[in-house]
């Protein structure tokens, strides 16, 4: 009980040796295989409705409420005791354009181009891209690279800004939204098992261990139907 005492609620105690992150996709629906036929509608409205519930948290009012305008291409570091409030900066899920489903509801789904957001973890503390922003790449996985013909990248070209970072964890950075990276596939074979992978580049990011599926890259299949 004293040793817990000595414990703080707000940052791990050590933090020298922290992982680089892992990633995550949306829609999460059944595992990592997101297939549908678009002439289909009850085979992707699934998929379109996780992505409005997703994105509910970054509804631009919503952001604009709770969160700060902040300063792009720079860490947001805040100072003060630890137990402060910290301040979030503004993920407006306009920001995604095109994949924002603004514009278009069903997120290219019912088109045949289906939007993919992309989430790194939390990690309390990170700096990631040391100074650089992480940016985002996806290729074929296993088979013909021409399967997947083009891919936009939203916001700009498909990076983290430095701006989101670091996170000081659930306890005072309360409104914090993760940054994400939607990936539009505007063009990919029809009627086939796609094997995609998408990965994180930028310093201190670790995207090649065989044995980590999720460690600075995620690997998932599209199969889109006519």
């Amino acid at each position: 009980y004293v040793m817990l005492l000595t414990l703080s609620p707000y940052t791990p105690t050590y933090r020298d040796r922290v992982s680089p992150p892992g990633v995550m996709i949306r829609p999460y629906l059944n595992g990592f295989t997101i297939a549908f036929n678009v002439s289909q509608p009850s085979t992707w409205q699934p998929y379109v409705d996780s992505m409005h519930h997703f994105l509910a948290a970054y509804d631009d009012k919503v952001q604009e409420e709770k969160n700060i305008e902040c300063i792009s291409g720079q860490y947001f570091i805040q100072g003060g005791n630890e137990s402060e409030e910290k301040k979030a900066c503004q993920f407006k899920r306009s920001l995604l354009q095109n994949c924002s489903g603004i514009e278009d509801p069903t997120f290219g789904y019912s088109k045949g181009q289906p939007c993919i957001l992309l989430k790194m973890n939390r990690i309390i503390g990170y700096r990631p891209g040391a100074g650089v922003p992480v940016s985002v790449d996806c290729k074929v996985q296993k088979g013909n690279e021409s399967d997947l013909r083009s891919v936009d990248f939203y916001p700009g070209n498909g990076t983290f800004d430095l701006m989101y970072y670091p996170y000081y964890g659930k306890i005072t950075h309360v409104n914090y939204t993760s940054p994400l990276v939607a990936m539009h596939f505007t063009d990919v074979k029809k009627n086939y098992l796609v094997h995609i992978q998408c990965r994180l580049n930028g310093k201190g990011i670790i995207n090649d261990v065989n044995s980590d599926r999720f460690l600075g890259r995620i690997i998932f299949t599209l199969r889109i139907g006519k």
